[in-house]
């Protein structure tokens, strides 16, 4: 048993010196792991349950990154990336976007020294976007029975993620909508939905897309005239999660830096739920801001 604990205690102790090492900064002597080595380094380690920051560069200069509050006012000074843009400004980076934390400077780093080394080995993180819309308009329920043609408003929000380095034209998208009923087509529906978007043109200022909703889930409310006077009047609500395939289109248009106009033709055609034998009516106009 002593040897085992013995064996275990050489092994920790193996790992921990290969990971840690002894540093003499403003005369202060720290052990600190090194998270990334290249052109610059990234060390770091955690005293009195504080996170602490450096980077070491060529010539073997190691500089604190700090944050620290003015007292005055109260706002923080981002020390840290005057130091990041001192030692990155040669290869046109920045650090205004960065964040005092392991990750965030792990990935600036990391990017420094693939620009500065062309033999460094790093792949960049795909870059999860999102984005947030609010839309209306109007439908004739394409896939319900509508004897009378009649269109009403719908409502409703959607919420899009894509990965922007990696895969700029593809999206999922969930989305949430509520169609009211009329006097004399009197349907009302709310419905959930999972889909698929491909950008097929993705410019800067505009891009137009196919939609591909797959998933859904529906609750709807109807009121009916039976042909039995016995019955009359009476209302049916239904539910149920549906794998419709249904095809639309859209587009996108920029007004400012984070947010676009949206067109849109959402139910055109569905592949494997009954369509209506009127012609598809589902247009809305929205708004969408990038998160």
């Amino acid at each position: 048993m002593k040897k085992l604990l013995f064996l275990f205690c050489f092994i920790a102790f193996g790992f921990s010196g290969f990971t840690q090492e002894t540093y003499n900064v403003n005369n202060e002597t720290l052990e600190l792991k090194t998270e990334v080595e290249g052109n610059l380094d990234l060390l770091w380690n955690i005293f009195d349950g504080k996170y602490r920051y450096f980077v070491r560069s060529n010539n073997g200069n190691i500089q604190e990154l700090v944050n620290t509050k003015n007292e005055g006012t109260r706002k923080y000074q981002e020390e840290y990336k005057t130091v990041l843009n001192n030692l990155t400004k040669d290869y046109g980076l920045t650090a205004e976007k960065v964040n005092l934390t392991l990750f965030s400077l792990k990935e600036y780093i990391n990017k420094y020294n693939a620009t500065s080394d062309v033999g460094y080995n790093y792949k960049e993180r795909a870059k999860v976007q999102s984005r947030l819309g609010a839309f209306g308009g109007l439908t004739n329920q394409p896939f319900v029975a509508n004897p009378n043609n009649k269109s009403v408003p719908f409502f409703g929000l959607e919420f899009e993620i894509f990965e922007e380095s990696r895969l700029p034209r593809h999206a999922l998208f969930f989305h949430f909508r509520h169609a009211l009923e009329a006097d004399d087509f009197e349907y009302s529906s709310t419905q959930l939905s999972i889909g698929y978007r491909y950008r097929i043109i993705n410019k800067e200022a505009f891009n137009f897309y196919g939609n591909l909703k797959m998933v859904t889930y529906t609750a709807s409310n109807a009121t009916y005239v039976s042909s039995n006077p016995e019955i009359g009047i009476y209302e049916e609500s239904a539910s149920g999660i549906q794998v419709p395939f249904t095809l639309g289109l859209g587009a996108d248009i920029r007004i400012t830096k984070n947010s676009f106009i949206t067109l849109a033709y959402h139910d055109i055609y569905a592949i494997f739920i009954d369509n209506s034998d009127n012609f598809p009516i589902d247009f809305a106009l929205g708004y969408k801001i990038n998160l």
